[in-house]
């Protein structure tokens, strides 16, 4: 499995071709970045070189498109969709994701309708060009009651919903924090098909009641109580091999240089696929 960066916990670390250059100088593999913004600063073969270069390739994109909201935003949004699709698979990247907040303001019923049909959609496009859409359920407690109607937020759930999109290059965005938070298990792991895996991301959660993790409060991997190596070997068994990103959202933003975190981030990687056997 590839150790990937997002941004999230590495502080001010500057433009997406310093992310680049960051994750090879402290042996990451992967980088989530937006595709078409590389593109268009250094045009595809100097995008392409800048990757090869560093030994990187890109773990994931975001799914630009807002599918939330109203129709018009939807409609807005979804114009870019191809265009983004086209860039990441120029580049080799065959993962597009987004998040499923666990509540909505809008009743839920006619939420799962409309956002069912949108996401269908964007999976459409998505694979026009090779690119699975990966679903991230989103697990801390606290986060359920912010809106008004409760949606869903556990991976059985969301695999249900991903069936009922019905298309085949939809899967999940497995996050190991929102697997702690809903109180899934190793068992619940060995039950996925690789397939099923587009992304993951790796985070560690405080020594709190899993109930009271905050969405905003993860720490790096191996600094807290998630059993981040039976989580890693778990989806080794499974046959997972695609990329494993760090991804850590904190209340306030992290202390520390840049290049503090990143020794902090490989850190905390060594530790943890250590425990698992990957080292």
């Amino acid at each position: 499995m590839l150790r990937g960066l997002s941004r999230a916990g590495l502080g001010s670390i500057g433009s997406d071709e310093a992310l680049i250059s960051a994750a090879a100088q402290y042996g990451f593999q992967t980088v989530d970045i937006d595709a078409r913004g590389l593109i268009e600063r250094n045009g595809v073969e100097g995008a392409r070189e800048l990757l090869k270069n560093g030994g990187v390739s890109i773990g994931s994109i975001g799914l630009s498109v807002e599918w939330r909201g109203s129709e018009e935003v939807f409609r807005e949004g979804l114009a870019k969709l191809a265009d983004d699709a086209k860039a990441a698979a120029a580049l080799g990247c065959t993962s597009c994701c987004t998040y499923v907040l666990p509540a909505t303001d809008y009743k839920a019923a006619h939420f799962a309708v409309i956002a069912t049909r949108r996401l269908r959609t964007c999976a459409q496009i998505l694979g026009a060009y090779g690119i699975s859409l990966g679903l991230e359920f989103v697990g801390p407690h606290h986060l359920r009651t912010v809106w008004a109607n409760p949606f869903l937020w556990t991976m059985e759930e969301t695999l249900d919903w991903i069936a009922a999109i019905g298309e085949p290059n939809v899967g999940l965005l497995f996050d190991a924090y929102h697997w702690y938070t809903n109180g899934h298990t190793i068992a619940d792991i060995e039950a996925l098909k690789p397939e099923q895996i587009v992304h993951v991301h790796i985070n560690d959660a405080p020594d709190v009641p899993a109930e009271e993790a905050r969405d905003n409060g993860r720490l790096y991997p191996g600094e807290g109580v998630i059993d981040l190596a039976g989580f890693l070997a778990a989806l080794n068994r499974i046959g997972y091999k695609g990329s494993v990103t760090q991804e850590i959202l904190t209340a306030e933003p992290p202390t520390g240089s840049p290049e503090e975190l990143l020794a902090r981030s490989k850190a905390g990687y060594d530790k943890v696929y250590t425990a698992a056997g990957l080292a």
